[in-house]
């Protein structure tokens, strides 16, 4: 493949669990006209230096391709194993079968089992009648606190908490992905530093026992004086112009489609 020369990051769902609308839900936010409040679940699209790649695998995953025109997904990268950011998987079915070959999964050992037990039959010997179009072509590779290379850039995962549940955010040159966060660990703060763009985890105004709310966010984003900062993994209580009109200058709510050069 030739090298991509555009190297963005397109944040593909920005939404919480549930998405926006919430199933069942008539209020404002869920009944706007506003596109920009139609949020679907929370993924990354990695435009790289030598192909693409997404960080998380949400249900939304084959939409979400088909909004960005994404032709080959060569590889995954996964801040943690909830259902919001996995139940895509089997989405990278269709890109094995086009590369011929197993699509790469990065995570730490625990999302792997997590993702083995919800996936098994993509990981269990095929039967011998199987199609070979039926199972998807995965393959784990396992990380940890050390940044390691894919697709020509450099990743550097950075350790974050969600209330007990450790997970990653991942950080690519000076642009950092920290959604589904309620704490910083001490030894994260450095890997954060100098940073041009920061994506970060604000659900709500109210506070949530896993996720910062705004006003948590709004914290670290001052402490570590990003050039921009987004919102991400955004609920329902939250809408988009209301909410941007008593944000800094230099911090906005982030939507579906958002590109960000790096």
């Amino acid at each position: 493949m030739s090298e991509n020369r555009n190297r963005e990051i397109v944040l593909m769902g920005t939404g919480t669990s549930v998405g926006v609308p919430l199933s069942g839900c008539d209020c404002a936010v869920c009944t706007s006209e506003n596109p920009r409040n139609r949020r679907t679940r929370t993924g990354v699209l990695v435009r790289a230096s030598k192909g693409e790649f997404v960080i998380d695998t949400p249900p939304e995953l084959r939409l979400q391709l088909l909004r960005e025109k994404v032709k080959l997904i060569q590889a995954a990268v996964f801040t943690h194993s909830h259902a919001d950011h996995i139940m895509g998987l089997d989405d990278l079915r269709i890109f094995g079968y086009y590369f011929g070959a197993p699509i790469p999964l990065y995570c730490d050992e625990f999302t792997e089992g997590q993702i083995r037990m919800s996936f098994h039959y993509a990981f269990a010997e095929p039967s011998a009648d199987a199609h070979h179009f039926s199972v998807p072509k995965l393959r784990f590779e396992r990380i940890s606190n050390s940044a390691f290379e894919l697709l020509g850039e450099r990743i550097v995962p950075i350790p974050l908490l969600h209330g007990d549940l450790a997970l990653f955010g991942y950080r690519i040159a000076d642009v950092a992905f920290c959604t589904d966060v309620s704490k910083i660990p001490d030894e994260s703060w450095l890997l954060l530093e100098g940073l041009d763009v920061l994506v970060l985890d604000a659900l709500r105004d109210r506070p949530h026992p896993t996720h910062f709310n705004v006003e948590q966010a709004l914290e670290v984003i001052e402490r570590l004086k990003p050039k921009q900062a987004y919102l991400t993994h955004v609920s329902h209580a939250l809408d988009y112009d209301e909410t941007n009109a008593r944000l800094p200058d230099h911090v906005e709510l982030a939507y579906d489609g958002l590109k960000i050069s790096y």
